[in-house]
């Protein structure tokens, strides 16, 4: 494989026979795709890290990190939750989908909550990284398909989806600056509630980094495209995390876009790629045939990007594989 060349793929974890999971393992690793990232629970990551220990794939723990729907270790915890403008909460609250349930960076409990999770992971003899998805806010502006699809128009922030509103947050900033943010309605107290916010998720991830690194662990992330669009959509700027890889999901249809589009994207965030680190350019799979899907590989890699991560295995073919493979 091009030395510039890394692949990965998010992977849901299903219950079937060792032998079934080896011959997956192999086939992905055959066609040149070393990187799963796997949303599973601790348990199942140690049984696929030592299942995998002779294969040559990396086992990263994908985990929802703020986000967290139906977990019953939250749920009896109110506080912990992320507040909207209007004073919803999402203990009971969900924007958009029922599987949107945040917790609040603001609550110190929630953020605990988080570290253990976190250290659990790390703690795995053999991962390869801690994988952090949906470390933000939940989305304030959604992308413009999803917004049809949605019957939204989301030309201006809208209070039922705008959080960060928990109490604790909103006492800090206005010990801070003198005004409660939900009475902020423009102008420099408006920009300063959001880099506010900002800094409550960029905090935390630099606690977890520090958490992972500790234990000998890397750490990565599943973010949005970049921080300029991120800080705008999700209150997430990642351009100063500095994480061991970084994998911006370029899902060009739900911004309208094509292939260039996910090259200007990819433009606009791998100036942020510190030195030591990896980018690798989230793609939505199933939107590619295997001509488009070998263009945008050649084009991001022109661009810097250090390879692709596919989302999700789902959707991942023979043909998919076969043109991956001839990037070896």
């Amino acid at each position: 494989m091009n030395k510039s060349m890394i692949v990965g793929v998010w992977l849901d974890f299903k219950y079937q026979p060792d032998l079934a999971w080896k011959n997956y393992f192999l086939k992905l690793k055959d066609a040149g795709i070393s990187e799963i990232f796997v949303n599973a629970n601790i348990g199942q990551l140690k049984f696929l890290v030592e299942l995998t220990n002779d294969i040559g794939v990396n086992i990263h723990g994908w985990i929802w990190t703020l986000n967290r729907p139906y977990d019953k270790n939250t749920m009896g915890n109110k506080s912990w939750y992320s507040v909207n403008k209007r004073g919803d909460d999402c203990s009971y609250y969900r924007p958009y989908v029922d599987y949107y349930q945040w917790l609040s960076p603001f609550s110190h409990g929630a953020r605990e909550y988080v570290k253990n999770n976190i250290s659990k992971i790390a703690s795995i003899k053999g991962i390869a990284s801690v994988h952090l998805d949906y470390v933000r806010f939940s989305d304030l502006y959604l992308p413009v398909n999803l917004q049809k699809y949605y019957n939204l128009n989301q030309d201006h922030e809208m209070p039922e989806y705008d959080f960060g509103y928990h109490p604790e947050g909103r006492s800090r900033f206005k010990e801070k600056f003198g005004i409660d943010p939900v009475e902020i309605e423009g102008g420099d107290h408006a920009e300063k509630w959001k880099q506010f916010r900002l800094d409550a998720v960029s905090s935390l991830v630099k606690e977890l980094k520090v958490i992972s690194h500790e234990k000998n662990t890397k750490i990565s992330a599943a973010v949005f495209p970049y921080p300029r669009m991120s800080s705008k959509m999700v209150l997430q700027d990642w351009s100063n995390w500095d994480l061991d890889i970084i994998c911006p999901m370029n899902y060009h249809l739900f911004y309208d876009g094509d292939i260039n589009w996910i090259v200007e994207s990819i433009s606009e965030g791998i100036k942020y790629k510190k030195p030591n680190s990896k980018y690798l350019s989230g793609l939505f799979i199933e939107w590619f045939d295997s001509e488009n899907l070998k263009k945008v590989i050649k084009e991001s890699l022109n661009k810097g990007a250090d390879g692709i991560c596919l989302f999700s295995s789902e959707y991942l073919n023979d043909d998919h594989l076969k043109t991956i493979s001839s990037f070896k």
